[in-house]
């Protein structure tokens, strides 16, 4: 029975410390990781929409962006491909969200099912998105991204 009351009190001790490792807390009361999902959750929301204010706000100026078919490109010409009209998506569904935190970085990981177009090339189908977050000046900046299509199984 004492052994019992040894693990229960370990773990009522350990848990809180383990989740206080990565739920450091936002301005907003929730933790890095939900305000981390909530922008990836913004940003894809707004490229739906052809809005690049969600570039503008969470992109690091000096951002990096390497597309599914391995070119790189800076914020502007991210930004310019949605302005210009050749890169159209008519819907993103985002899944598989992990975020993974590291003191004032973050790596997001998730996959989406998208229906676009780019350059009038459907570029529909299956892809996943890594995402690294700085924290700069109190506000978490994308300053690397890339994305892979997914091959049909």
């Amino acid at each position: 029975m004492k052994m019992l009351r040894a693990v229960a009190v370990l773990i009522i001790a350990v848990i809180p410390i383990a989740f206080g490792q990565t739920n450091t807390g936002s301005k907003k009361g929730g933790s890095v990781e939900q305000t981390l999902m909530n922008t990836e959750q913004e940003i894809n929301d707004a490229v739906v929409k052809g809005d690049t204010s969600a570039f503008e706000k969470y992109f690091a100026d000096d951002s990096l962006f390497t597309d599914p078919g391995g070119m790189v490109m800076d914020k502007a010409q991210t930004i310019a491909d949605f302005k210009s009209g050749n890169l159209k998506i008519e819907s993103s569904k985002l899944e598989d969200m992990k975020v993974h935190v590291h003191g004032n970085a973050a790596v997001v990981t998730y996959g989406t099912t998208d229906k676009g177009a780019y350059k009038g090339k459907d570029i529909s189908g299956n892809y996943r998105w890594t995402d690294v977050f700085v924290k700069r000046n109190g506000r978490w900046q994308i300053v690397a991204g890339q994305g892979t299509r997914v091959g049909q199984q």
